[in-house]
């Protein structure tokens, strides 16, 4: 079973659900001051989006660098750089709440508060830290230029870096930058795991390797 396709079905068959019922997107979305009356909001938000570009987008690279990383990885493996990606992602975006760059919004009762924020995003960052750190060669291409996953990685974290520190540009780049880390942390795991099965010690050693 291909877990990104898996993955998108259910976004896709969310994404039509808050389109025919708005309020599930009220209820589900991620909102900083619900964030641990409601704690399911860390989870749920990873499938809203926000217009058909939001997931087009989110669904693409869960599709392309998703399918490529199920490959190299085990489904466990998999499923925890998503989720744990994405709710590394929303606690991050939470932490900004005390920063001095919180973003805001009008609540509904007409004061303030901070922005509520939805999307798959977070957890598709998380996999593409991971590829970075298994798939370090692999090329992907930046403003049409070719970028190995070794190096491509600290671009985006550089622009989500900028994106946090600076209000108001509708985007949750705390959240990427969550999702990124995590990823790079747990693919960095992983390709250290994989050395070391491939790589026994000597005494580990079948002896007749050395005779033959």
């Amino acid at each position: 079973m291909n877990l990104s396709l898996t993955l998108l079905a259910i976004m896709l068959i969310v994404f039509v659900l808050q389109l025919v019922f708005p309020a599930i997107t009220n209820t589900f979305v991620f909102v900083p001051d619900y964030a641990f009356s409601e704690p399911w909001r860390f989870f749920t938000s990873m499938f809203l989006h926000d217009g058909f570009l939001h997931i087009l987008f989110n669904g693409y690279a869960l599709f392309m660098f998703g399918s490529m990383l199920e490959r190299r990885v085990s489904k466990k493996d998999f499923l925890t750089i998503f989720f744990v990606g994405g709710l590394m992602a929303g606690l991050f975006y939470y932490l900004t709440v005390f920063s001095p760059w919180p973003p805001l919004c009008e609540a509904p009762d007409g004061g303030v508060w901070a922005c509520p924020a939805l999307g798959a995003s977070g957890a598709v960052y998380a996999i593409l830290g991971a590829c970075a750190m298994l798939l370090p060669e692999m090329v992907v291409y930046l403003w049409f230029f070719p970028v190995k996953m070794r190096y491509a990685w600290i671009i985006w974290m550089l622009i989500e870096i900028v994106g946090a520190v600076s209000p108001g540009t509708g985007i949750a780049n705390a959240a990427h930058l969550g999702g990124l880390i995590f990823g790079l942390i747990y693919g960095w795991y992983l390709s250290k795991k994989e050395q070391a099965f491939y790589q026994p010690t000597w005494e580990t050693r079948d002896t007749t390797w050395e005779q033959a």
